[in-house]
């Protein structure tokens, strides 16, 4: 697949891009390469090669899911809101941003 000029202008205007006329030669010659570099990865054998989602093998460190009544214990909500500019009803108050 090469890309030439009118292909270059065309993805430069999709992307809201300002590209001189005398650039598109080269940007075009700039995709056609790696093109090419992504052509030559697809030749790669990868039969038998596990997916990966970093070089060196990570295992998480998980914890049980345990219920609780939040932060500060159950029943107390003047403890949540305590350092709230404005509440009601054990609420946080914050201003309308939809109309």
């Amino acid at each position: 697949m090469a890309v030439d000029t009118k292909t270059v202008a065309k993805v430069a205007k999709l992307a809201r891009l300002a590209v001189p006329d005398d650039r598109l030669e080269p940007l075009a010659g700039e995709i056609n390469g790696i093109l090419k570099w992504i052509e030559q990865l697809n030749e790669v054998d990868v039969t038998g090669v596990e997916p990966m989602t970093s070089t060196v093998e990570m295992k998480l460190k998980m914890r049980d899911d345990v219920v609780t009544d939040g932060p500060t214990g159950g029943g107390q909500p003047e403890k949540v809101v305590a350092n709230a500019p404005k509440t009601e009803d054990h609420f946080f108050v914050v201003p309308k941003v939809v109309e």
